[in-house]
């Protein structure tokens, strides 16, 4: 299994600040430390070009990004300070997205230890995701015609909006996000399949709800392609969650997703998504297990 970081690219946030951003650092080590990783599977990406990112944001919105122009509102919209640092780190993070879908579309699957910035909309950033990483490389693939069709599985604890504004009215990419209904966004956009579900769900009906709908969704889908939006969010320990899922529940959810598309043949790009738990090694541990059945599934 091929996996890209992007961790290297320091982002300068405020003393406080509730963003993880050592977590991707964190989650790196701890993949090489607990061998679930060997070296040789980790590649560092680099910013992707612009012109890979105007396939899904606009130029309005990329000038101001790039230029510093962002106002105030849109940076309270997005949750960070600017900074060159900040544009370089989360276009290396798209980069890393681009990577792993073409290393599953080789090896059946692929890994980026970032990504999952579902968030992300064409004309602005919210919600800690400057870009749509996931939507960038799902346009770079169609336009290469390496895929025709794809298929979002998001399973953050957060809604996918950016993705499902994204891919409103196109076919050809089926967005399916489970998550809590009365967490953030609290304006949520349509998927092709929503599930909203109740704070303190637990495991099981958490569970029951996946296997429910995910066959339909991959039915439905007939894609070349899976992305998992893989958030840990839904942990009981996550400071933003409340879905109250365990370490297990989160391992059997991730053991659902990958296990259904091996039977289909179907590659997988993981994503990392949301994971905000107190202490940090609780996120750090349910992103380690999202890995660990991986391996296990597809070695």
């Amino acid at each position: 299994m091929r996996v890209f970081h992007s961790d290297s690219y320091e982002v300068p946030l405020p003393p406080g600040h509730r963003f993880p951003m050592e977590k991707y650092r964190l989650l790196r080590e701890a993949l090489l430390e607990r061998g679930v990783l060997a070296p040789d599977a980790l590649t560092e990406s680099t910013p992707c070009p612009r012109e890979d990112l105007e396939r899904v944001h606009t130029p309005r919105y990329l000038d101001a990004l790039f230029q510093g122009t962002l106002t105030e509102d849109e940076l309270r919209r997005l949750g960070f300070p600017w900074s060159p640092a900040l544009v370089r780190r989360f276009a290396a993070a798209v980069a890393g997205t681009i990577g792993a879908a073409r290393a599953a579309l080789h090896d059946g699957i692929g890994g980026n230890l970032s990504g999952g910035t579902h968030h992300g909309f064409p004309d602005h950033g919210e919600g800690f995701c400057v870009f749509n990483d996931i939507a960038v490389a799902i346009r770079v693939l169609q336009a290469s015609h390496a895929i025709r069709r794809a298929v979002v599985v998001d399973l953050d604890v957060h809604q996918g909006n950016g993705t499902a504004a994204v891919f409103t009215g196109d076919d050809s990419v089926f967005t399916f996000s489970m998550h809590g209904e009365k967490n953030f966004p609290f304006r949520k956009q349509p998927s092709h399949l929503d599930v909203g579900l109740p704070d303190g769900t637990g495991d099981a009906a958490y569970l029951d709800a996946l296997a429910l709908h995910l066959p339909e969704v991959l039915d439905r889908a007939g894609a070349d392609i899976l992305f998992f939006q893989a958030g840990v969010d839904p942990l009981a320990e996550d400071a933003l969650g409340r879905l109250s899922l365990t370490q297990a529940g989160l391992r059997e959810r991730d053991r659902w997703v990958l296990q259904a598309a091996r039977q289909r043949g179907l590659p997988v790009v993981l994503t990392l998504g949301g994971g905000y738990a107190r202490p940090l090694s609780a996120t750090i541990d349910a992103h380690v297990g999202t890995y660990e059945v991986a391996r296990v599934l597809f070695g």
